[in-house]
């Protein structure tokens, strides 16, 4: 009844149509919701739903077989999809698909190999797409076509090792690679060596900057995922095995250290996904293994410090989390419970409820939205 009464809803509302990242059309709350899967399990590969930022309900839309698109972005226009295909082998793949937002279908243009195994997160900035492989322990670089689709990997950069982890830090992992807000810089979390690569954005070419080519962080602590503030003033990185958030103030390529605060206080070493909230305010990093859930904090913005706010438990092995536009909502995909959960956020505490309106998908590992 739920899922027809919202059907029948979406009908009188207008369609969304493109918008810039944190603002709402002021005559439809609905966004296009794609969910990323491991496809080990009951998973075809990329699921499609109308998510309602208002009211927090979901519907089905549509789904296109994909191997394992654990990580995906979409274009900022919304208009292609980027999925990898995180395989252990030669047929390690990134994806390129059209994307109707309306209908939530893909279509697949293209797939190029990532020439590194494991690739788990993907990223654009509409000129070229970035994979970190991370049992490949590199990151690839692939240029566009004009269409959307992909051209084969024309750079591919490779990690190293040096952390003290025998187990997890023995050969080079590439977490993530992200692009800065300003442009001009490419960063990617060297995990096996305790250290963040900066590369330089030019006119033809990426080049690893001559003087200040790694950004040391603390050892064993295996960074994962970077992430910006919303003014682009800070940084923020969440590692793997330490379970702690380092804290950077951020200006024209240089990543200066401010502060280190425990995310997971259990000390499980699977600390995995990190988020700011639309805003600036809060700032939230999901931790797994022991004591699944969601590590909450304040953020100061005249320092872009962190305080411990709260903690929120969630479904088994929280993944990968997003936070809607409007800031209203984090929905935190859960692999092992096979659910993503949506949660309804306090704008003044920061704090999370669970809306028990769960979408219910095998093997969730990837929440994106298209606005």
């Amino acid at each position: 009844m739920k899922s027809l009464l919202f059907f029948m809803l979406g009908l009188a509302m207008v369609a969304c149509s493109p918008r810039k990242a944190g603002n709402v059309n002021s005559e439809s709350d609905e966004l296009t919701m794609l969910v990323g899967t491991y496809t080990d399990g009951n998973s075809k590969g990329i699921y499609t739903f109308r998510f309602n930022q208002a009211t927090g309900m979901a519907t089905a839309l549509s789904s296109i077989e994909v191997p394992n698109p654990s990580y995906l972005i979409p274009s900022e226009d919304g208009k292609f999809i980027y999925a990898v295909s995180e395989m252990n082998d030669t047929t390690a793949a990134l994806n390129a698909f059209s994307f109707d937002k309306e209908t939530g279908q893909l279509r697949l243009l293209n797939r190029q190999p990532t020439m590194g195994a494991d690739p788990c997160y993907v990223s654009t900035n509409g000129k070229e797409v970035l994979t970190a492989n991370y049992s490949g322990g590199s990151m690839s670089i692939f240029p566009l076509k004009k269409d959307g689709s992909l051209e084969p990997a024309d750079t591919l950069f490779e990690g190293s090792t040096g952390g003290p982890d025998a187990g997890r830090q023995a050969t080079p992992h590439v977490h993530c690679a992200v692009f800065s807000p300003d442009g001009k810089y490419i960063f990617a979390t060297d995990f096996s060596a305790d250290r963040i690569l900066r590369f330089v954005m030019h006119p033809k070419s990426i080049i690893p900057h001559p003087s200040a080519e790694a950004i040391e962080v603390d050892s064993n602590s295996g960074p994962r995922h970077l992430t910006f503030s919303p003014n682009g003033k800070y940084a923020y990185l969440i590692s793997e095995l330490s379970g702690n958030i380092t804290a950077f103030s951020y200006l024209d390529g240089k990543l200066e250290k401010i502060q280190t605060i425990a995310a997971d206080t259990l000390r499980a070493r699977g600390s995995a996904d990190i988020h700011l909230s639309p805003d600036g305010k809060y700032l939230y990093a999901s931790n797994r293994l022991k004591g699944d859930g969601i590590a909450i904090f304040e953020v100061n913005p005249e320092t872009g410090m962190l305080a411990k706010a709260g903690y929120q438990l969630t479904g088994i092995h929280p993944r990968n989390f997003i936070i809607t536009p409007n800031g209203k909502y984090l929905l935190a995909a859960c692999r092992d419970s096979h659910v993503i959960q949506v949660f309804q956020r306090d704008p003044i505490t920061g704090l999370l409820s669970d809306t028990h309106q769960d979408i219910k998908v095998d093997k969730p590992v990837c929440v994106q939205f298209v606005k």
